[in-house]
């Protein structure tokens, strides 16, 4: 019993010490986890996480040590606050105002319709480009039977 102690206590170790190397950023590579990593300073860093876990740190005192000593993009977790709060809304907040927009711009189309609608009631002439907006508005769309196309298609199937 004796000899399996050290050795499950090693297990966990090297298993807490994968756990935390996973969550860690390269700083060399960037895009790769110490754990994957074959830089220097990776083999580096998954030697200071065991030395930190056998000197009886917490998983997050090794974070904690880590995000202070290199900054925060060392963490694949970085913490929720205002800066990534925006960050991660930014698109959001982008889109709705997008939206907000596009409504607003089709309300106002609607309501100047009917503001001319109402001042042709009353009597109030329309500028040119009022006018020119109320035909538009108001002429229907060609039908199908209007246009050569269609009677040229007709014939042809004759």
């Amino acid at each position: 019993m004796d000899e399996e102690d050290p050795v499950k206590r090693q297990q966990i170790i090297d298993a807490r010490a994968r756990n935390i190397s996973h969550n860690v950023r390269c700083t060399e590579c960037g895009s790769q986890s110490i754990e994957d990593s074959q830089a220097g300073i990776a083999i580096l860093l998954r030697k200071l996480i065991r030395d930190e876990i056998q000197s009886g740190k917490s998983d997050k005192e090794i974070f904690k040590k880590l995000e202070e000593d290199f900054g925060e993009t060392v963490l694949y977790t970085p913490k929720f606050d205002m800066q990534t709060a925006a960050l991660w809304l930014s698109p959001l907040i982008v889109a709705g105002v997008a939206v907000g927009a596009w409504a607003y711009k089709k309300h106002k189309q609607k309501t100047n319709v009917h503001i001319m609608a109402l001042n042709l009631v009353r009597g109030v002439s329309l500028t040119p480009k009022e006018k020119e907006r109320m035909l538009e508005i108001l002429t229907p769309p060609p039908s199908e039977r209007s246009s050569p196309s269609y009677w040229w298609n007709r014939l042809q199937r004759q």
